[in-house]
């Protein structure tokens, strides 16, 4: 006999919606299948009364209709119930049903049972907060409380004439001068301008890989992928020898890098047996070198602090925990005029003044109390008498002296950076150029709708009053810039937005003004699907391809208002 095959009955599939913008090709399906399931609760009734005079029918046959009969009715109830995929709207926010919350398109939508998205206060949307209509909005400077201490005296005397009292106007880079898409494999983490050479520009990224640009000569760009294994967080420079680069990263190294050569080694590895789990793995964030003594200073993931001696290259010193055990530092800063005192923030809501020089567990100099994660925080940079954090509740927090009253900031100013999934943080930092140190600039993470575009704008805050000095965007840029970096002697800024990096100028001084056709864009790598503005590739595309160190790197020059140049054909 041939062998008997079972027929596998499949389960009806229901569609679930309860919108009608969700329409779709597949409706008059879904009509169908809940026709169907109406149909087959009404028939059910009807079949057991038929089953019932089928048993009687059988007995009075004496069996004979018997066979037939079960079968059917094996059949009909081994058939499996229908599978309900369910399509309705649930919030992302609260995960409740019957509406929605997030972003569409340029706009953004409250979830109703959430406080506005922006200042985390209720009563009101996030489109309708008065901190998004004006920046400045509550902002009221605390006046500065003269304690008499001699600290107050020495700050009077001796820093405050360094400080302008006349505020200049300020010099805004608000159009893109040239820029290199797609010039990482991963998402740019930390920029860095050379400190003599005005032109280079350095830049990390997620994947650990090292970038050194001349956006003068545009096509004059190198990439460095045997550096660290995995995130480069910060970098810095050597004061004494300006080839030599220091950076800090999650791979729990510390490297020294000759710029010249390409060559690089490790100075400290707190890996040393690779990976043992999470619970050991150390991972370096904040990093900043302390000048007179030729330190390299580095904090990681479990709140403790590392001393690298520059000169013997070799750690120093003891491990110290300057934040809450178990608590990620991301930031570490000397002050500019006395580097003795260093400012430190992390995950524990808390950023900290110390001294160096008496560096213990808990001698913290002041801790200053935030609502959320700590971002950055940042001496002025010429007085080094001012600090400005950035915190994860949507605040940027000024105190206008470090030698007053530092229990409450002198201002909070509400924007919009509450994000860091998926993307580098965003910090606030100081215009170093700024005599008057009030100036800030920030990516934005809401978007705004220009012209149908929804944008993200990089802010320029004057944190002396909070008001908004200027937004820039780029029509092409499409992607939200997190890493934004001023340059300490020209009027530039460079943007990291995605893997791509942007230069601005003010329009008065850029070269585009007199020939708009010589923007001067490079495409790098190769992408699966190339869009036509600047942001339309992935973060964690690993498709691109880089030229090593001498090679030069393929170009395609898509549709685009911008000029793209390429090194094989340009010369200088």
């Amino acid at each position: 006999m041939p062998p008997q095959t079972r027929r596998m009955a499949f389960p009806k599939i229901v569609i679930e919606r309860d919108t009608d913008s969700e329409q779709s090709s597949s409706e008059g399906e879904e009509e169908e299948f809940v026709e169907e399931e109406e149909e087959e609760e009404e028939e059910a009734p009807s079949a057991v009364a038929e089953e019932d005079e089928e048993e009687v029918a059988e007995k009075a046959n004496g069996g004979k209709m018997g066979g037939k009969l079960m079968d059917a009715s094996d059949a009909k109830k081994k058939e499996k119930a229908p599978i309900t995929i369910s399509l309705k709207n649930v919030c992302k926010v609260c995960k409740r049903k019957g509406h929605q919350a997030g972003f569409k398109g340029a706009t953004y939508i409250d979830c109703p049972m959430k406080p506005c998205f922006l200042c985390k206060m209720p009563g009101h949307t996030t489109m309708t907060c008065p901190h998004r209509v004006a920046v400045e909005h509550g902002v009221i400077p605390a006046p500065h409380k003269n304690t008499g201490r001699p600290l107050d005296y020495v700050f009077e005397r001796q820093l405050r004439a360094n400080v302008t009292m006349i505020k200049p106007a300020f010099v805004i880079p608000d159009q893109v001068d040239c820029a290199v898409i797609r010039y990482h494999s991963r998402r740019i983490t930390c920029l860095e301008f050379h400190p003599t050479n005005n032109n280079i520009l350095l830049s990390g990224d997620k994947k650990g890989q090292l970038g050194v640009w001349d956006y003068v000569k545009v096509y004059e760009k190198t990439v460095y992928g045997n550096i660290h294994s995995v995130i480069l967080n910060n970098m810095r420079f050597n004061p004494s020898n300006d080839g030599t680069l220091y950076a800090a990263s999650s791979d729990g190294t510390v490297s020294c890098t000759d710029l010249e050569t390409g060559m690089s080694f490790p100075l400290m590895d707190l890996n040393p047996d690779g990976w043992q789990g999470p619970n050991s793995w150390r991972m370096l964030y904040g990093m900043d070198i302390h000048p007179e003594k030729s330190l390299v200073l580095v904090a990681d993931n479990f709140g403790y602090l590392y001393l690298v001696d520059m000169r013997s290259n070799k750690k120093t010193g003891d491990t110290i925990l300057i934040h809450k055990k178990g608590s990620k530092v991301v930031g570490l800063h000397c002050n500019p005029v006395q580097p003795e005192i260093l400012l430190s923030c992390g995950n524990d809501h808390f950023a900290r003044i110390w001294d160096v020089r008496r560096l213990e567990a808990g001698s913290s100099l002041y801790a200053l109390p935030h609502n959320r994660v700590v971002n950055s925080a940042y001496f002025s940079p010429q007085s080094g008498s001012k600090i400005l954090t950035t915190a994860q509740d949507n605040r940027l927090r000024v105190w206008d002296s470090i030698f007053g009253n530092l229990d409450s900031p002198s201002r909070e100013i509400v924007h919009s950076h509450d994000f860091n999934r998926h993307l580098t943080p965003f910090r606030a930092e100081w215009d170093p150029k700024d005599p008057s140190e009030s100036l800030a600039v920030i990516g934005r993470y809401i978007s705004e709708n220009y012209n149908g575009a929804a944008l993200h704008p990089i802010d320029f805050i004057d944190t002396s009053t909070g008001q908004l000095v200027r937004e820039v965007m780029e029509p092409n840029i499409t992607t939200i810039s997190p890493v934004n970096k001023l340059h300490p002697r020209d009027d530039v800024m460079a943007t990291g937005s995605s893997r791509s990096i942007f230069i601005w100028k003010p329009k008065e001084k850029s070269e585009l003004v007199r020939e708009k056709d010589e923007k001067k864009i490079i495409l790098c790598g190769k992408a699966g699907k190339t869009n036509k503005k600047f942001g339309g590739e992935s973060d964690d595309s690993d498709g691109d391809i880089f030229s090593s160190k001498g090679k030069n790197s393929k170009y395609k020059k898509p549709e685009s208002k911008y000029s793209f140049s390429d090194p094989k054909k340009k010369k200088r």
